[in-house]
């Protein structure tokens, strides 16, 4: 891909130093099975995105959230998000404001091969800069710690990977999180896919859940791209994941 001329680069790291001083549902967009493939060093890609989860409390989500990724050098990318996020009770109660942003580093370890699939890890630190009073926020800082693997097969491509996630809101549970996606070029135009994942229970009493999202990414040009998934939780469902929907647009160099 040709550089931006003006690249997004220049406003990376004094982003990254505002996150330091300010949740949100991480995710490989359009799914929350991510992949460990790294930008080039100096490029960029931006999201404008919003995504929403309702269950029987109510929906809360971001409207919208602002991601930053910018390839640092070989195998090596930054991560930065910051939500404006909603929430809405089951009584029609609404709340809206700035969400718990998040950092971190991507790191390839090993190149996919014919018969190897790629390997990267990504840590991610999530900050507590939501209200949780007001449902915005986690209301403490967040660790994520995952493992993730691609391999590709012609048109086919396939992500998975495992993470665990430590929690230090007073309710909450540290808890595991794993996923496997499967999805097809059907031309250079269009990508549909879809996912199946698990996570084990992340509040006292909640429950675990298991769900599935399906997705497409539509390329506008080769800068431009289009992307959505909607799914909703298997297992338990009415606690975790009644319907949950993403939708971006996104900007690459």
């Amino acid at each position: 891909m040709m550089k931006t001329r003006l690249p997004l680069s220049h406003l990376v790291f004094p982003l990254f130093l505002a996150l330091l001083c300010s949740r949100n549902v991480t995710a490989g967009s359009p799914y929350t099975t991510d992949d460990p493939d790294t930008l080039e060093p100096g490029h960029d890609e931006f999201y404008l995105a919003s995504q929403q989860i309702k269950t029987e409390n109510g929906r809360t989500g971001s409207l919208p959230h602002f991601e930053l990724n910018y390839g640092l050098m070989p195998d090596v990318q930054l991560h930065a998000l910051v939500p404006l996020n909603f929430s809405e009770t089951s009584a029609g109660q609404r709340t809206y404001g700035l969400g718990d942003a998040e950092i971190g580093v991507k790191y390839r370890l090993l190149q996919e091969t014919d018969t190897r699939p790629m390997v990267g890890i990504y840590p991610i630190l999530v900050s507590a800069g939501g209200n949780a009073n007001k449902s915005l926020g986690n209301g403490a800082s967040q660790i994520y710690l995952p493992v993730w693997l691609q391999k590709r097969w012609g048109d086919w491509q396939s992500n998975a990977g495992v993470g665990y996630w430590i929690n230090h809101a007073p309710v909450a549970e540290n808890h595991w999180f794993a996923g496997w996606q499967l999805q097809r070029d059907l031309s250079e135009q269009l990508t549909v896919g879809g996912e199946l994942f698990h996570t084990t229970e992340q509040q006292h009493g909640q429950g675990a859940s298991t769900g599935f999202n399906l997705g497409a990414t539509y390329n506008l040009d080769e800068h431009n791209h289009l992307m959505f998934s909607v799914g909703r939780a298997l297992v338990n469902a009415n606690r975790t994941n009644q319907f949950s929907s993403y939708l971006a647009f996104q900007w690459t160099s």
